[in-house]
């Protein structure tokens, strides 16, 4: 008898993949974490029935959300990781020396256990000597830091469960005051393909786009997410992610990558006209001050 994970990703659309066995389940006091063995994406994590990575193209996010501001930015320091309890963030990060904290703030400890014990190649990432674990609420966190971080990484999963927080008005504008003069901020920005998800990717641009003086969305294409597209806001006080993107610093690091190159970085910023309806209808209403 065959053995297949399903997920919903619209109402008229869901999502199967055969599995070989189930490895893990659990509930902690935020999520119910499942852990399946597959042939075609090997081991994936599933939150409140949701796929949030699996083995075989968690690179492709993990990469972009790292390596694109690292590549803007000339000079980061301090890390802030919201969420982030995989460690694959943190594994990112690891590879630029110039770093000297990685302040990773993820309030499920049970999450971290079980990415630790099934997912080592992510959570490996999280033993790097520079990384301090924090299980704390995100938004808690920010409230007691002010100028302290070169670049914040918002690498929480859901805008809609108990990560909802990481996701509104106040949340932008304490990542904003957390962060130094030039500092960066970037995140999750979800999939805008169907139409019950572009009303949560319009109002997280405006969200920032509020905020921010420069304010920007990318693009990656991970098959196990929603319609195998996904978006990523880019952030920033001072830095923009094309006019002052260093192509030849970053290859001189001789990083190695799968998805990442610094061709893509400019091509992930040349988004499709349905996408860029979308932004500019929300800088319209941040334009006009429509809620």
């Amino acid at each position: 008898m065959e053995f297949w994970f399903s997920e919903m990703h619209t109402d008229n659309v869901k999502a199967s993949i055969r599995c070989e066995k189930q490895l893990y389940s659990g509930q902690s006091d935020f999520q119910r974490i499942d852990v399946f063995d597959s042939a075609e994406f090997g081991r994936f994590l599933v939150s409140n029935g949701s796929v949030i990575f699996s083995e075989k193209d968690e690179f492709i996010y993990d990469e972009m959300i790292v390596h694109v501001p690292m590549a803007v930015h000339p000079d980061v320091k301090h890390v802030l990781v919201i969420g982030g309890g995989d460690g694959g963030v943190a594994r990112e990060l690891s590879h630029y020396d110039e770093i000297k904290t990685i302040d990773v703030v993820e309030p499920d400890e049970m999450f971290v256990d079980v990415c630790r014990e099934y997912f080592p190649d992510n959570a490996k990432g999280l033993e790097d000597p520079r990384v301090t674990i924090y299980n704390q609420d995100g938004l808690r966190a920010l409230r007691t830091r002010h100028g302290e971080y070169d670049l914040i990484i918002n690498d929480a999963t859901d805008p809609f469960g108990h990560t909802a927080g990481l996701f509104t008005k106040e949340f932008y504008g304490l990542c904003y005051k957390a962060l130094k003069d030039d500092g960066i901020m970037v995140y999750q920005h979800g999939s805008p393909f169907y139409d019950e998800d572009e009303g949560a990717c319009q109002s997280m641009h405006k969200k920032a786009y509020r905020v921010f003086p420069i304010c920007r969305v990318y693009q990656a294409h991970i098959p196990t997410c929603p319609a195998g597209y996904w978006l990523f806001g880019f952030a920033s006080k001072k830095y923009h992610p094309l006019h002052d993107f260093d192509a030849k610093r970053w290859n001189k690091r001789k990083i190695q990558t799968w998805y990442y190159t610094t061709n893509l970085h400019t091509g992930a910023f040349m988004l499709p006209r349905y996408v860029e309806d979308l932004l500019e209808e929300a800088e319209d209403r941040v334009k006009k001050k429509e809620d």
